[in-house]
């Protein structure tokens, strides 16, 4: 019984320390429901979907999100979103529900529908930038009238069974919590009006629960030292090994190819790693006072483009950058008494798209920081980051005894240099005396 009380409680421990997000321990998306107004058999709503992650984002094709009415609910009608089935509806005359389904499911509309079907913040495919990229594009809504339900705040039963996809899995959402209603200001900003009730649902993220193996890995090199430390063999898991592309196939010049598929399974270029995208970091100069790297993405997927790529990096000289050349950078401060992590991501219409496997396939940028005396120092791989993430997800990193190291000789050379200046010391002072 101790047993079983131990391994449960493991269980439990695991389950909750794979959705927190040390680099961003806030973060979640969260989904509030706003009834505005009550209906002759239920009420209208608005859903606000919320973005708060600072560095993941909610890529094409979208989000999708689910949930199990309480009792025998039906969806009449849907402003800026829509089902993707409506169910068995033959029980109704005349005015058909939108949607009849126990456990519906809601997409985002496309962005250039009708404008009588538009809503504020809807029609983005689906797509949320993090909040800490573009705060004003990590907001999603749409308005919903819900039929055969309660008509007032001790009659109306909350959904449960809540779940996110984004735009695979990876989200856990929690049970909707009656929270404070929300006050809206009028156009004129003279009024305020206040919903008739409101509850959240929190959805995490975990990457254990998103995927088996990474998304990416990362490469390093060095001025010092001509050795390049290339990603992990099958750092990504070698399960696309037989079904990858060489880079001088003839198969890439086919029509079509680019074509992303139903299910997104990926076309990767063959490589040693079989990662859709690498990171690489390049320790490029070392100037008096301060020191330069190169950073590089490469994707090799010729079926996926990266919109909104965001780069996380965890290095103890963050705290520290003068000059960002290519990419735009914010620093992420979730402990205010460390500062050292950063997220780096793509300028808007210049490089903020990375496009799939091939001669444009990648995006790069260098980094000139300043250094400080105290901690600064190229041995033991110092030099290079400590974490990587690309697209919220965890890159996977070398072995710490294969990064690119100072060579031998220039520790002889320091020794050489200080056994001839005290020979000559010695030498001018048996001369002199």
């Amino acid at each position: 019984m101790k047993f079983f009380i131990s391994v449960l409680f493991l269980f439990v421990l695991f389950s909750y320390a794979a959705a927190y997000d040390p680099l961003d321990p806030n973060g979640n998306v969260t989904i509030k429901w706003d009834i505005v107004s009550w209906t002759p058999d239920g009420y209208v709503a608005v859903v606000t979907m919320n973005n708060f992650q600072m560095y993941r984002h909610i890529m094409s094709p979208g989000w999708t999100l689910g949930w199990t009415w309480a009792k025998k609910e039906v969806i009449w009608s849907m402003v800026g979103a829509q089902t993707t089935e409506q169910g068995d509806c033959s029980k109704f005359k005349g005015n058909i529900p939108h949607c009849c389904k126990k456990t519906p499911t809601v997409v985002d509309l496309l962005p250039g529908v009708p404008y009588n079907q538009q809503f504020t913040n809807c029609c983005k495919g689906g797509v949320l930038a993090a909040w800490g990229q573009d705060p004003q594009s990590a907001v999603s809504a749409f308005q919903i009238s819900v039929g055969l339900a309660g008509t007032s705040n001790k009659t109306v039963k909350l959904p449960k069974n809540f779940t996110l996809l984004g735009p695979g899995p990876g989200y856990t959402c929690g049970p909707a919590k009656v929270v404070p209603s929300t006050t809206f200001l009028t156009p004129d900003r003279r009024r305020k009006t206040q919903a008739l009730m409101t509850w959240n649902v929190t959805c995490t993220y975990s990457q254990f629960l998103a995927r088996k193996n990474p998304n990416c890995c990362v490469s390093f090199s060095s001025f010092y030292n001509e050795t390049i430390t290339p990603c992990p063999t099958c750092a990504c898991g070698c399960q696309n090994k037989n079904n990858c592309v060489k880079s001088d196939s003839k198969f890439l010049k086919m029509v079509g190819l680019n074509t992303p598929r139903k299910d997104n399974a990926p076309l990767l270029q063959c490589t040693h790693h079989m990662c859709p995208v690498r990171v690489h970091w390049h320790v490029k100069l070392n100037y008096k006072e301060y020191w330069r790297v190169k950073v590089s993405i490469t994707n090799f997927n010729y079926r996926m483009n990266y919109t909104l790529w965001s780069l996380v990096v965890q290095h103890p000289n963050l705290n520290n950058v003068t000059q960002v050349f290519s990419f735009d950078y914010k620093p992420l401060v979730p402990y205010e008494s460390i500062n050292d992590t950063g997220m780096f991501y793509g300028m808007k219409y210049y490089n903020d798209l990375l496009m799939e496997a091939g001669p444009l396939g990648n995006v790069q940028s260098e980094v000139l920081l300043r250094k400080d005396k105290d901690t600064f120092t190229f041995k033991q791989g110092w030099a290079f980051p400590r974490k990587v993430y690309f697209n919220g997800d965890e890159c996977m990193l070398p072995p710490p005894d294969t990064y690119p190291f100072l060579p031998n000789s220039a520790h002889q050379h320091l020794s050489f240099t200080r056994f001839t200046f005290i020979a000559a010391m010695f030498f001018l002072f048996v001369t002199f005396w």
